[in-house]
């Protein structure tokens, strides 16, 4: 009797893990054909200035679910309520914004919040200060940086910092990235670029399990050094982009996936560079999620 209490609890521990392992694949799988896909807007700024409406049209037909905003509004910069709409209609939302810090200084940071809250918008990100890669203004960035985030978080919201390649010069037996990473808040997200760290030459798997859970969103793009070979559309390289992206799903807390296109090769437009990035990586998402 013993034996086959023994045998059948036995049999009963192989089915419960083997059941606890195959939901654990499905979550993974359905997390990975459900994250959605966003571009930034700096990408293709020529052409959104010239035909505002016409750009985030294409941005839509290219299979796009959100935009991610550097300044330029178009016609609806007084009208976020308005700019919501167009967007919807095109089956578009925001998934986050890049801002400077002039926007959010006590004369502005209200209003700041205020027209992205009504946009939709939950998560902006300082992308560029000097200080970040400065000795002494780090201490100054990172508290300001705390500051603000606290201060977006009574809406719902937060503020957090985008990387480009000199946060990651050595700091302290470390990197500046590090230093604010490690000197702000967990709540603090952090846009890593995996574009800008590769050109760094870190490794962007790294820094996104350092720092857990803060990697809500993050920049795919391809940053080339001169003559070496690489092409700076998204797949057409041998970067580990599935392992890249498995590692900001798992660790990263990662809610967005952001296209930046900053070179255009071979005579590609903006545009055309950005929806030929946008198709490889449909690919590499489709091949995760099989």
């Amino acid at each position: 009797m013993f034996k086959i209490k023994s045998s059948f609890n036995y049999v009963i521990s192989i089915l419960f893990i083997f059941c606890v392992l195959n939901s654990l694949s499905i979550y993974a799988k359905t997390s990975k054909q459900l994250l959605p896909v966003s571009v930034q807007l700096w990408s293709v700024k020529d052409a959104l200035k010239a035909d505002f409406g016409g750009t985030l049209s294409s941005i839509a037909d290219m299979g796009f679910q959100g935009v991610e905003f550097a300044g330029d509004f178009g016609p609806y910069k007084n009208n976020p309520s308005a700019l919501k709409d167009k967007l919807a209609k095109l089956n578009l939302v925001v998934s986050s914004a890049h801002i400077g810090f002039d926007s959010l200084t006590d004369d502005t940071l209200a209003d700041t919040l205020l027209f992205y809250k009504t946009l939709g918008v939950s998560i902006l990100f300082v992308p560029w200060d000097e200080r970040a890669w400065h000795p002494q203004g780090i201490t100054s960035l990172t508290e300001q940086l705390t500051q603000v985030n606290e201060i977006a978080q009574r809406y719902a919201m937060h503020i957090g910092f985008h990387n480009h390649n000199k946060e990651f010069n050595q700091f302290q037996n470390a990197t500046y990235w590090d230093a604010i990473a490690s000197n702000t808040p967990n709540t603090l997200p952090l846009q890593l670029d995996i574009g800008w760290v590769h050109y760094a030459g870190k490794d962007p798997e790294y820094f996104i399990k350092k720092y857990p859970g803060r990697t809500l969103a993050t920049h795919l793009k391809v940053r080339t050094h001169p003559n070496d070979g690489l092409s700076p559309i998204l797949g057409e390289n041998d970067y580990p982009w599935q392992k890249i992206i498995e590692t900001l799903i798992v660790d990263g807390a990662t809610q967005w996936l952001v296209v930046e296109q900053e070179e255009y090769p071979n005579g590609l437009t903006p545009m055309q560079s950005v929806a030929k990035s946008k198709v490889n990586l449909d690919k590499i998402l489709a091949k995760m999620g099989e």
